[in-house]
């Protein structure tokens, strides 16, 4: 049947981020599908909660509680799947994030972090992980300002942009053997949003702004990622599919000053 497609059966993922949010509800879905999860997020009550519903799936969670910017304890995620679960399967780079800042207080230190914690991290499990994969994939996110243009937004969408970039060039790198994918995730009601969902104003604002005239859910992420890191995704690599209610442009004003 073709929902078997979709499913991943007694294979082992990596989930950064996996705490809350996006890296949660992709974390659920691997093990819904049939996957074993290591769990990777700096708060440990977050992970272990999440842990509780891959179990509740029927599935093996082992969290780590991490400093995710420390590239070095990223990679060792790779190693951690490998000796818990006997393999290692997918690799979901989820961490990431940067807040805005106006273009004048964005020094070259800030830019420097952002595309340290969006893509060197990225890279070092990537990079870990491959030897330890014999197929499998790679599902990196991204985010739809590293493809639009947005006021406030120039470290974080330089550093996403990079990411897709990366993902393309990765996929080349290490194909046929494994699949590397991005997502450019657009507005999607995590806590990173929190400054627009609390606000009744820029809820509005940016729900009027996406033609599905609605915010996104994790859950909409997480079904594209099993999409990518599963069968059904077989034939799909080097590609940023792009997941954001139809989004071309942001409309938002954060309240941050011209420079």
């Amino acid at each position: 049947m073709i929902l078997d497609r979709f499913r991943v059966p007694d294979q082992v993922a990596v989930v950064t981020g996996a705490g809350r949010g996006i890296g949660a509800a992709t974390a659920v879905a691997l093990a819904e599908a049939g996957a074993d999860v290591v769990l990777a997020a700096r708060t440990e009550a977050d992970l272990d909660a999440v842990a509780k519903q891959v179990e509740a799936a029927g599935r093996r969670a082992r969290t780590v509680v991490v400093d995710l910017s420390d590239v070095d304890a990223a990679a060792e995620l790779a190693g951690v799947a490998h000796e818990t679960f006997g393999r290692l399967d997918i690799v979901v780079n989820n961490v990431g994030g940067t807040y805005p800042r106006p273009f004048l207080d964005t020094d070259t230190g800030f830019l420097e972090d952002a595309f340290h914690f969006n893509v060197s991290t990225a890279h070092a499990l990537t990079r870990a992980a491959v030897p330890l994969m014999s197929g499998g994939a790679v599902v990196n996110i991204s985010s739809i300002m590293g493809r639009v243009a947005g006021r406030g937004f120039l470290a974080y969408g330089t550093a996403k942009a990079a990411l897709a970039h990366y993902t393309e060039l990765a996929a080349y790198d290490l194909a046929p053997r494994i699949r590397v994918n991005a997502i450019a995730v657009g507005s999607v009601a995590t806590s990173a949003l929190d400054i627009v969902l609390t606000n009744d104003e820029l809820r509005e604002r940016m729900s009027s702004a996406t033609p599905l005239r609605t915010i996104g859910a994790a859950e909409d992420i997480a079904a594209t990622v099993l999409f990518l890191a599963s069968p059904a995704g077989a034939y799909v690599t080097g590609k940023v599919l792009e997941v954001d209610g139809g989004l071309q442009q942001p409309n938002l004003d954060l309240g941050l000053p011209d420079l």
